[in-house]
């Protein structure tokens, strides 16, 4: 471990609950927690073999902390209550999703994200493993580490409130009703009926954008259409300045309609939503439905690229 001076004063450690944790608090002891699963038909021991493997990293990952530096270690339920300091190096141990979900809360601090089992977790946002953290914390602790910078999306209400997504927005209605609204972009506007708009980041570009893509260009192949993909199946740049927003199947009617249905968010030209839902109108980003914005009649919320980028540290 570096025994130089470094810049960061205290390392902030990301953890998630197991499947085994979040049962065992749901039937109070892992035994009843295997009982219940047993008797509906599940297999326990994969759960507890990942309980296990992810226990292991961790430990291993708190032991190479190194011990001159101020360490905490949070729970990712904890996330939306701690304030990171600027001085703050912030490491994860988990899925994709704790990456995500932690760089909403950071500013400039790298992120150095490991996965805690290669084998079952893709981990496109997690470049380190328990044999290869040692590494990389080495060179973050000194100064060398390398760092992808991935563009965040914001969205601000006209009461300030402010919401960021490291990867989409859902903007639209909690339930399977159509979400009514006024779309503008520039001097462009209209009124619309929808499944609600999906806004995409060059991070999100692989995740809920392309199965919006998939729908579209199955419905027009199917009809006879013909299809000319995006430049890179519609994918761009997690640095990219700029956000792409698309519709979910539009409504036309005699005061809905259907034009601006796909388009890109440049810092320059951002795009303006205003509700026309009496109730249950919401804003959530990354998929995670329990952090939200109301987004209610008379709401009107303002969707640009964030003020600053997330910092992750790569191999």
């Amino acid at each position: 471990m570096a025994r130089g001076k470094t810049k960061f004063e205290k390392i902030v450690l990301v953890r998630r609950k197991t499947m085994l944790e979040e049962l065992t608090a749901r039937f109070n002891t892992p035994a009843q927690a295997r009982f219940y699963l047993e008797h509906a038909g599940q297999v326990f021991e994969p759960i507890e073999q990942a309980h296990n493997q992810y226990h292991q990293v961790l430990k291993s990952v708190r032991e190479w902390l190194p011990e001159k530096v101020k360490n905490h270690v949070i729970d990712r339920d904890y996330l939306p209550q701690f304030v990171f300091n600027e001085d703050d190096l912030v490491v994860t141990v988990g899925i994709d999703g704790l990456v995500v979900n932690t760089a909403k809360y950071t500013t400039s601090q790298p992120i150095l994200a490991v996965n805690p089992d290669p084998k079952t977790i893709d981990g496109i946002l997690l470049p380190f493993t328990s044999e290869t953290f040692p590494i990389g914390l080495e060179s973050v602790m000194r100064g060398e580490e390398k760092i992808r910078k991935v563009t965040m999306a914001k969205v601000m209400l006209q009461d300030k409130q402010e919401l960021l997504a490291f990867n989409d927005f859902f903007i639209g209605a909690k339930s399977h009703v159509s979400a009514r609204y006024e779309i503008q972009q520039g001097s462009a506007r209209e009124m619309h009926s929808s499944s609600g708009i999906i806004i995409s980041t060059g991070a999100g570009s692989t995740g809920w954008l392309q199965s919006v893509y998939t729908g579209a260009a199955g419905i027009i192949t199917s009809l006879g259409g013909h299809v000319v993909p995006p430049p890179n199946n519609g994918r761009f740049d997690w640095d990219a300045d700029w956000l792409i927003y698309s519709v979910r199947e539009p409504f036309p009617s005699k005061v809905t309609r259907t034009s601006m249905i796909y388009g890109v968010i440049h810092p320059d030209k951002p795009l303006k939503v205003t509700s026309n839902m009496a109730e249950n109108g919401v804003i959530f980003s990354d998929g995670i439905e329990s952090d939200y914005l109301n987004f209610n009649s008379g709401t009107e919320a303002t969707v640009t690229l964030a003020d600053h980028k997330a910092s992750l540290v790569v191999c």
